[in-house]
């Protein structure tokens, strides 16, 4: 049976490549990783954790914002506990939310004032790097949501700079399917608060089309993704965000 130190030097190859190919991480680095208290985020940080193979060291901050305030699960606490257990140095920052901001708010404003929160908090804490959890699939659905609703070819970009370089931008999770992180947290034995979560995100056009693939086998899955990534990288410049942090 595979343990999580054997799954996890799997997920590892992944990681190391897609540093390696888009130059992620390097010497000296202070990275913040964004932890949203999904099965993602927390892969991520703890893979961070264990160790990535570059010249050098690099250091980690677990960073949470804190959304209660517009409705979602307040996970401070069983977060706090998990970040002590994994030895990590962590912050939490409530989401900043303008003063005459309507609420509920839509996606779109959710996941604004959830990333220029975190931007300002990734620069309290000294952080030149941010890390975000989005993996392979996530880079799959945004392409086929960019062809669907825009006739552009576009994806997520494992690498983005902000504000003349001050900070960047990093996907570490590019090349790991969401199955394989399934794997990693069940074989970790994590228990993931799901919580009532967003609602608007049961319905949104991104839960539709993650439906829409999940009705292929995997190995079909594996074939959509490999192409659209290949697609995706020969046409695009651009690139698309994503929701989650």
């Amino acid at each position: 049976m595979a343990t999580p130190d054997s799954i996890a030097g799997f997920l590892l190859k992944s990681v190391n490549r897609a540093v390696r190919d888009f130059d992620l991480i390097t010497d000296g680095d202070r990275i913040a990783v964004g932890v949203s208290g999904g099965k993602d985020s927390r892969t991520l940080l703890d893979l961070l954790m264990r160790g990535i193979d570059i010249p050098g060291a690099y250091e980690v901050v677990a960073l949470h914002i804190d959304g209660s305030a517009v409705g979602l699960p307040d996970l401070n606490h069983e977060l706090e506990l998990w970040f002590k257990e994994l030895g990590v140095e962590y912050a939490f920052s409530p989401i900043s939310v303008p003063e005459k901001e309507p609420l509920p708010m839509d996606c779109f404003r959710c996941s604004w004032n959830r990333r220029k929160t975190l931007f300002y908090a990734a620069d309290t804490l000294g952080c030149n790097k941010i890390a975000f959890g989005h993996h392979a699939d996530d880079a799959t659905v945004t392409t086929l949501m960019s062809l669907m609703t825009k006739a552009q070819i576009e994806t997520m970009a494992p690498r983005l700079d902000y504000f003349d370089g001050r900070f960047t931008l990093i996907r570490p999770l590019i090349y790991v399917s969401e199955i394989e992180i399934k794997r990693y947290v069940r074989a970790s034995g994590w228990e993931i608060s799901k919580g009532p979560g967003c609602q608007a995100g049961v319905t949104s056009r991104r839960a539709k089309i993650e439906a829409f693939l999940a009705s292929f086998s995997r190995r079909e899955r594996e074939q959509i993704r490999a192409n659209l990534w290949r697609t995706a990288q020969t046409y695009s410049a651009g690139s698309v965000a994503g929701d989650e942090a």
